[in-house]
């Protein structure tokens, strides 16, 4: 666990209030602190704008700003918010503070330092996004019950390799396994067809953020 730094600062790309757009938790009321900066470059990649920029706060003034919102669920995104170490005491304060969190990473630094209350969402990158040498393997049997995988799928390619991780590791036995086509590249019916196709114990999930606010940034 992280050690108590209060005067502790990240840089931040943004903090809004939306609804949960991918997860177990689609359509839920949620606070997201996206962070700035990330070490990968994926292909499909929709917040290249959170790279770089943003504005550094102090954790006591993310704390302010997230409590304005009457939150119940708060999401730590990003770019890759692992990036910046002391996102661990970010997430330490949020569990603290009442709210349940979740935190989306890239799969590719260590999670085993994630407060175990966080609920981590972990990305496995595909052979389409160009960064599939970045996965951290060593993270899948860190996973337990209470955490996801996601997989996003370019074309039929990605899928049938994504069907091989599936299998190999037996992911769906550590944790919710979460199939996503990437958003205007893959047809969302024929990965529905695919899955059902092959009886893969996963869930298929749409960017509800994307359906009803196309990509606009702050949502």
């Amino acid at each position: 666990m992280s050690q108590d730094k209060p005067d502790a600062q990240l840089r931040i790309s943004e903090i809004f209030f939306s609804l949960q757009g991918e997860t177990s938790r689609v359509g839920v009321p949620t606070v997201f602190i996206r962070l700035t900066g990330c070490p990968l470059r994926c292909t499909y990649c929709d917040t290249a704008y959170a790279f770089t920029g943003g504005k550094s706060m102090r954790i006591s003034e993310i704390l302010r700003q997230v409590a304005e919102y009457v939150p119940r669920y708060v999401t730590v995104t990003g770019g890759e918010p692992l990036a910046q170490k002391d996102c661990l005491l970010l997430l330490q304060k949020l569990c603290e503070t009442g709210y349940q969190v979740s935190l989306e990473t890239s799969g590719a630094l260590d999670i085993n330092l994630v407060d175990p209350r966080v609920m981590r969402v972990v990305d496995i990158k595909t052979p389409a996004s160009g960064v599939v040498e970045s996965n951290r393997w060593e993270n899948l049997p860190l996973l337990n019950v209470h955490d996801e995988l996601k997989f996003v799928l370019c074309d039929e390619d990605d899928y049938q390799w994504a069907s091989k991780i599936l299998h190999q590791y037996q992911l769906a036995e550590k944790c919710e396994v979460l199939f996503s086509p990437a958003h205007g590249t893959l047809n969302p019916t024929r990965l529905a067809e695919w899955i059902l196709r092959d009886r893969l114990p996963v869930r298929m999930q749409l960017q509800l953020h994307k359906l009803l606010w196309d990509n606009a940034q702050g949502h």
